[in-house]
C-alpha cells in the first residue's frame, strides 16, 4: 500500500507546466502577457531555433522590486490580484501567478530587472532541487529582462513532442501577432536566429494600425474588410471585418479580443458564422479581427488553464449583439460602395481570374469604405476611412481614371438621347483622330428615361452579352461583368426566402408522428426552447421523461431527415444556447432550388430582360457575391482595360 506523500516543489512546478507550458510559444505567450500587465510600451522578443534553445524577452514596463524577486519564481504568487473581489473582476492578461514558476521548473532561466524609481538592478534565478533563488546584483535599465535556455532540458519526454524548428517558431511568431493585434500602443520587435522578423512601433492613429494589420494579415485583408464600431446595452464591439467576399478555406485568419484578451470562445464563433451564413459557400470561413469591451465582472476569464476560453454572464446578449450588429453591417454593403476586389482570399480555381483584375484597381488603405469611427479617429481628428467618390478623387491616377469614366459614360448618354451610333476612326492622311456619327435603329437604352441619366445605377446599364453566359453593363466608374446565372440565382433565393418566412411557413401534419428517444436532459432542453421549432413550423412535444415527439414539420423539409435534424438541434441548443440548423438547412434547400431554377447559360437575354435582371439583382444585392460562393459580378476600371488591351497587342 502506497503512503500519500508531499510533492516537492520543482515536481509540483513540472505537473503545472504540463498545463501552462506545451511548447515554446507557450512561453512567450506568458512571458509577453506579464509584460504587457507592467505597462511596457515597447517589447524585444529574441528566439533561437524555434525558441527550444533560447527565449529571451525584455520590456520597460514598471519591473519588480528586490524584496519580491524571490517570490517572482514561486507558485501562487502575483500582484495582480489580492482577494475574491478581483478574481470576479478581472482586468489583467495573467493572473495565476504560476507561469514564471513552471517554466523555471523545465528551464534554465534568468530574471533581471530594475523597478521604477530604483538605481540597482538585480538578477534571480532558481537553482537546486528545492529551486532556491538566487538574487544578485546586475546591471539593467528599467524593466525585466527573462533569459529561457534549454526548454525540456530536464524533461526528455516532453522534448520529444516538439516540432521541427519552423513549425515551433510559426506557433511562435502567431502568438506574438495575436498579441500585437491585441495591444496597438506597445511596440514589438521579434527577432529569429539574429534575423529580424517584425519591427512593429507603437499606434496612435486609424492609418498606422491598418498598416499594422497589413503587416501582419497582408495588405488583402485590409483592402477587403470594414471597419465596425458600434456600441449597445454595455457592450461595445470594434474592428474590421472581411467582405464575404473575401472568404478562406480554413478559419485562420479569424481573431477576437475580449476586454484584450484573444480567445477562441464557442458562443463568439456560432454568433460570426451566424452573421456570414447568408452569404457564405458551405465550407468557407470569414476573416474579422473583432474587439469585445464590457464590464470585466460579466465575463469569467477563470475557465482554462491557458486563458483561452471565457465564460459570459449573460450568453445570450452577447450572442445576439454580435450577430446583429455584424449581420447589419455586412447587409448595409451595397454594389455602390463595395470598392474591393470580388475574389476569394485563396482561391485556387479560375473563378477569381476577374477578381485579379480588380486587384491591381483597388483603392488605397486611407480611402477604403468604413462604417464608423474608432477612438483614435475622433481623438486626433483623422479622416482617412471616408469612402473615396467620383466628386472628390484622391490621386492623379484615380482623378484620372474618373475623367475617363465620365467620358464614357457621356458618350452612352449622347448615343442614348439621339438614337445615334457614336464612334471614333483614324484618318489614313493625318493620323488624327475623328468622331464619326451614325444614324441607326433606336438604341437598347430606349426604354431609360432621360432623367435616369442623371443618375446612373451602380451596376449601370447593360451593353451585350458574352459567351451567352456573362452581361456587360456600362457604369459611371466604368464596365461591369455580371454572370447572369449567379445574379438570377441569388435574385430567386431572396424571393423563395421572402415568401418562405412571410407566409409565417406551412406545416404539414405527420400521419404518422417521429417518435425520439432523448436523454433527460435534452428532452429538458426540447421543453424549455418549444418556441425554436414552432418558429420553424415543427411541432416536437415531450411525451416522456425521456422521449419526445414530432408531430407537424414544415412542408419544405418534409423529404428530409426529421429525426437527426431535430437531434442536431437539441446537441446545438445543448453545446451554444441557440441553434440556427433549422433555418440553415430550409435556406440550403431553397438556395438549392433557386440553382436549378435560375435562368441557364447561353439562354440569349434581349437588352430589356438584361437591364431587368440588372434592376433586381441592385435590390437583393448584398455583398457582390451569390449564396453558393461563386462572384456575382467584377468591376473593370479604365486602367483594367488599358492593361488588357496592352496585353493583346
Amino acid at each position: 500500500m502506497k503512503r500519500i506523500n508531499l510533492l516537492s516543489p520543482r515536481l509540483a512546478n513540472q505537473i503545472a507546466a504540463g498545463e501552462v507550458v506545451e511548447r515554446p510559444a507557450s512561453v512567450v505567450k506568458e512571458l509577453l502577457e506579464n509584460s504587457l500587465d507592467a505597462g511596457a510600451s515597447q517589447l524585444d522578443i529574441d528566439v533561437e531555433q524555434g525558441g527550444v534553445r533560447r527565449i529571451k524577452i525584455r520590456d520597460n514596463g514598471v519591473g519588480i522590486v528586490k524584496d519580491d524577486l524571490s517570490l517572482a519564481l514561486s507558485r501562487h504568487a502575483t500582484s495582480k490580484i489580492v482577494t475574491l473581489d478581483d478574481l470576479e473582476a478581472v482586468n489583467t492578461l495573467g493572473f495565476r501567478g504560476e507561469a514564471l514558476a513552471s517554466i523555471s521548473s523545465v528551464s534554465r532561466m534568468h530574471l533581471t530587472s530594475q523597478a521604477e524609481n530604483e538605481s540597482e538592478a538585480w538578477r534571480v534565478e532558481a537553482e537546486g532541487k528545492d529551486m532556491a533563488a538566487a538574487i544578485r546584483p546586475a546591471s539593467h535599465p528599467q524593466g525585466t529582462t527573462i533569459d529561457v535556455r534549454d526548454l525540456f532540458f530536464n524533461t526528455p519526454a516532453r522534448r520529444k513532442f516538439l516540432r521541427t524548428e519552423k513549425t515551433e517558431f510559426s506557433h511562435l511568431e502567431e502568438v506574438v501577432k495575436r498579441l500585437a493585434l491585441s495591444r496597438y500602443e506597445t511596440g514589438f520587435r521579434l527577432s529569429h536566429n539574429g534575423k529580424q522578423v517584425y519591427d512593429l512601433r507603437p499606434v496612435t492613429d486609424q492609418l498606422h494600425a491598418e498598416h499594422r494589420l497589413a503587416t501582419l494579415l497582408g495588405k488583402k485583408f485590409i483592402e477587403n474588410s470594414l471597419t465596425l464600431d458600434v456600441e449597445a446595452a454595455g457592450l461595445r464591439l470594434w474592428g474590421w471585418i472581411g467582405l464575404p467576399t473575401f472568404s478562406r478555406s480554413q478559419a485562420d485568419l479569424q481573431y477576437f479580443f475580449v476586454n484584450g484578451r484573444v480567445v477562441k470562445d464557442k458562443l463568439v464563433a456560432h454568433a460570426v458564422r451566424q452573421a456570414y451564413r447568408d452569404v457564405l459557400y458551405n465550407g468557407r470561413h470569414p476573416t474579422f479581427v473583432l474587439y469585445l469591451e464590457l464590464d470585466p465582472s460579466t465575463v469569467d476569464v477563470n475557465v482554462h488553464p491557458t486563458k483561452h476560453e471565457v465564460r459570459f454572464r449573460d450568453g445570450r446578449l452577447v450572442h445576439d449583439f454580435l450577430f446583429s450588429r455584424i449581420h447589419k453591417a455586412i447587409a448595409d454593403v451595397r454594389p455602390e460602395s463595395n470598392s474591393a476586389p470580388t475574389g476569394v482570399a485563396d482561391s485556387q480555381d479560375g473563378s477569381a481570374s476577374i477578381a485579379a483584375i480588380s486587384e491591381q484597381s483597388a483603392l488605397p488603405l486611407a480611402n477604403r469604405p468604413t462604417a464608423s469611427s474608432m477612438d483614435w479617429m475622433r481623438q486626433t481628428g483623422y479622416q482617412g476611412g471616408s469612402q473615396v467618390n467620383s466628386q472628390n478623387p484622391s490621386g492623379d491616377s484615380i482623378r484620372s481614371q474618373l475623367e475617363g469614366m465620365q467620358r464614357l459614360s457621356g458618350y452612352a448618354g449622347e448615343l442614348a438621347q439621339s438614337g445615334a451610333q457614336i464612334t471614333e476612326e483614324i484618318d489614313p492622311d493625318t493620323g488624327e483622330i475623328k468622331t464619326v456619327t451614325m444614324a441607326q435603329s433606336p438604341s437598347p437604352f430606349h426604354h431609360v428615361a432621360e432623367n435616369d441619366y442623371q443618375k446612373v445605377p451602380p451596376l449601370g446599364y447593360a451593353v451585350a452579352q458574352i459567351h451567352g453566359v456573362y452581361i456587360l453593363s456600362e457604369s459611371e466608374q466604368g464596365l461591369i461583368v455580371v454572370d447572369m446565372h449567379a445574379a438570377h440565382e441569388r435574385i430567386v433565393y431572396e424571393r423563395m426566402k421572402n415568401a418562405f418566412y412571410e407566409k409565417n411557413i406551412s406545416t404539414q401534419p405527420l400521419l404518422v408522428p417521429i417518435n425520439i428517444s432523448v436523454s433527460q436532459s435534452e428532452a429538458d432542453l426540447v421543453e424549455e426552447n418549444g418556441q425554436v421549432f414552432e418558429a420553424f413550423g415543427f411541432k416536437v412535444e415531450r411525451t416522456g421523461l425521456e422521449s419526445v415527439m414530432v408531430r407537424e414539420v414544415p412542408i419544405i423539409l418534409i423529404r428530409g431527415d426529421v429525426e437527426n435534424l431535430v437531434r442536431d438541434v437539441i446537441s446545438d441548443l445543448s453545446t451554444n444556447g441557440v441553434s440556427d440548423l433549422l433555418e440553415s438547412r430550409a435556406n440550403e434547400l431553397m438556395a438549392s432550388m433557386a440553382c436549378h431554377g435560375a435562368v441557364r447559360a447561353n439562354r440569349k437575354l434581349t437588352i430589356e430582360e438584361m437591364n431587368s435582371l440588372l434592376r433586381d439583382m441592385e435590390v437583393t444585392e448584398r455583398s457582390g457575391q451569390c449564396n453558393h460562393g461563386r462572384p456575382t459580378w467584377a468591376y473593370l476600371s479604365m486602367s483594367d482595360l488599358d492593361k488588357l488591351f496592352l496585353r493583346g497587342r
